[in-house]
């Protein structure tokens, strides 16, 4: 079927047409997972719902602005990719699936996200890139599981001291924001081990030596005045980054942390829950 055919009867909300769109998929797959991206869809056939043991469904670029409260039936899912949509807000059915380890959200229209989120609490990744966020939600500090936090390419100014909260929190990407400092929170986050602030306005680093977790710090593409000082073995990308990091020193011994892995940029397809 053309995509001009299906630009076509997208717009036809019958039942008929919509489960048209999605060809022949009558019955769950075997490998309990569903992928309806670039289906033009402007709703979720209801059908789909009925898929009770389904554990991935990706929706990513359709036309969808709102989800069936059916959706409900499908407390086993894990992944749930909504990004490339026009949500304006967070259909609330979502947060009733506690079994999600990895929600795509970026690509939208988001304002805020819903209290309601905080019942997402086996959350691990969590994508709100490219939205209208002018602040990170403090409902995202409440998702005490929470390891990767994509945010960037919104309008954040600032970051909530509640993000200290998050101690499994491992990744955080802020690239394409309006920082204009960096966020004095993430210094009091030892465990972090990727912080990427590229692409905003960030015209002086503090030290970053003392976090002992740190792996990777991107900063590039800020009107800095300096390069942000790291631990020996800390890889930095951005200006200067060539200078000598600075060592860590404890107990008068210098330990080296060495990265033997490639940096951990952000995936260019979707990730599965560990």
């Amino acid at each position: 079927m053309g995509n001009s055919l299906k630009a076509v009867l997208a717009f036809v909300p019958s039942n008929k047409c919509q489960k048209y769109l999605l060809e022949d998929l009558e019955e769950m797959p075997v490998d309990k997972m569903v992928d309806l991206s670039g289906r033009q869809m402007r709703r979720l056939p209801v059908h789909i719902c009925s898929f009770r043991e389904l554990v991935k469904l990706y929706l990513s670029d359709n036309n969808l602005n709102h989800l069936p409260p059916e959706l409900e039936q499908l407390q086993n899912l894990q992944i749930l990719a909504l990004d490339f949509n026009n949500f304006k807000a967070l259909p609330l059915v979502v947060c009733t699936l506690k079994q999600l380890c990895i929600l795509y959200l970026g690509n939208n229209k988001l304002c805020s996200l819903p209290l309601e989120l905080r019942l997402l609490q086996n959350l691990k990744t969590l994508w709100i890139e490219s939205n209208c966020l002018q602040h990170l939600p403090e409902v995202v500090c409440e998702l005490s599981l929470l390891k990767t936090l994509h945010a960037g390419s919104n309008a954040l100014r600032t970051l909530p001291a509640q993000l200290q909260c998050l101690q499994e929190l491992r990744t955080i990407w802020l690239s394409g924001n309006l920082l204009s400092e960096f966020p004095p929170v993430l210094l009091d986050m030892p465990f972090l081990e990727v912080i990427d602030v590229d692409r905003n306005s960030i015209q002086f680093f503090p030290s970053l030596a003392h976090l002992p977790g740190l792996k990777l710090v991107i900063y590039d593409h800020n009107p800095c005045r300096n390069a942000p000082k790291v631990a020996k073995g800390v890889r930095r990308v951005g200006r200067w980054s060539e200078e000598t990091p600075e060592p860590r020193k404890r107990s008068g011994a210098v330990i080296e942390i060495t990265l033997n892995k490639k940096p951990l940029l952000p995936p260019a397809a979707k990730t599965e829950p560990e």
